[in-house]
């Protein structure tokens, strides 16, 4: 649930970036922070143990105008990849706004893809949440690889929803953007209807 920063006039959105270990989720956040605006970023903050790492940062993107008179801005997040640190995953996840699911586009990552999918569910679930009514999108990350699925059979896997979809390679960029605008789209769209 967005949070509103009265005193200056902001509205704080939460998006998480969901998936399996090693899909991707921390090259997307990487790829995007390097390339934002200095001026409209905050720090990028990594929040490591010994065995898992958590990263965030925000941003206040200056051309998207206002919501009902307010400037908005996004609090993006990873989670744990493994679903053994399911802890932080939830608390994570814990007023999530959109969330930005990242599969593993290789063949031998399918079961890990639906695995992370069905934990994202419960998890939500488990705070309230309805995944059918979440703004949600879908990235097929390591389109560069050997040995992948087709975005036809990944669809048809993971998109039972039939939630807006990106082919991507967070590595070199190819769909960073793309994915990361449609979140943000359907963010604010659900913000503007003052949806859930």
């Amino acid at each position: 649930m967005s949070f509103i920063n009265y005193s200056s006039k902001e509205i704080n959105c939460k998006i998480v970036y969901y998936g399996p270990g090693l899909c991707g989720k921390t090259n997307n956040l990487h790829y995007i922070y390097k390339r934002m605006n200095y001026d409209a970023r905050g720090k990028m903050v990594s929040l490591a143990t010994e065995t898992e790492r958590t990263l965030f940062f925000d941003f206040l993107p200056l051309s998207l105008g206002e919501v009902r008179g307010f400037k908005t801005r996004f609090h993006l997040y990873t989670v744990p990849g493994q679903v053994f640190y399911d802890a932080s995953r939830r608390l994570i996840l814990r007023g999530v706004d959109g969330v930005v699911f990242c599969a593993d586009s290789q063949l031998a990552r399918m079961d890990a893809n639906i695995e992370s999918l069905e934990n994202l569910r419960l998890n939500l679930e488990e705070q309230g949440y309805n995944m059918g009514k979440v703004p949600m999108v879908i990235q097929y990350n390591k389109r560069d690889l050997p040995d992948i699925a087709s975005v036809v059979e990944m669809h048809a896997l993971l998109n039972t929803r039939n939630v807006p979809e990106f082919e991507a390679c967070a590595r070199t960029g190819m769909g960073v953007f793309e994915t990361l605008k449609a979140i943000i789209k359907l963010v604010l769209n659900d913000l503007r209807k003052g949806a859930r």
